[in-house]
């Protein structure tokens, strides 16, 4: 028998506690040597439920500054794009089991048109720019 796939929901509770470790080798954008933390979906959403409304921020401000709140040099790029897709895909289904949109995180204030998660959502771009659009931030 094969397990029941995730509910993008159910990914927002992995069992993780953030984590803050040291790079062996150069990775991405990080030098070997660099502490680099590895966050939670549940910290990206929290982030995301802190930027106010029609404003946005960009996936590296929000490295810099969890970077620095768990007193790490780097956040790493690879968890940070998928935690915030995880965060886009949960917030999604909600809103479709009739959430409404104010009461789920808003992602859209960290995914714009130009973003590589955009291409990526389950649900595509329309929703993301309608969003930014009623907020008055550029799509």
């Amino acid at each position: 028998m094969t397990a029941k796939k995730k509910t993008w929901t159910e990914k927002m509770n992995p069992d993780m506690e953030p984590k803050v470790k040291k790079v062996e080798n150069d990775f991405a954008d990080i030098p070997a040597g660099a502490t680099m933390l590895i966050a939670t979906p549940n910290i990206v959403a929290d982030y995301i439920r802190h930027i106010p409304k029609g404003t946005a921020a960009t996936l590296q401000q929000m490295r810099n500054d969890l970077a620095a709140e768990y007193n790490a040099e780097f956040m790493c790029p690879v968890t940070a794009g998928i935690f915030l897709r995880i965060v886009a895909e949960s917030a999604y289904e909600e809103y479709l089991q009739g959430k409404p949109v104010n009461k789920i995180i808003p992602f859209w204030r960290m995914i714009d048109k130009k973003s590589p998660a955009i291409k990526k959502l389950s649900f595509g771009a329309d929703f993301v720019i309608e969003q930014r659009t009623k907020e008055k931030i550029p799509a």
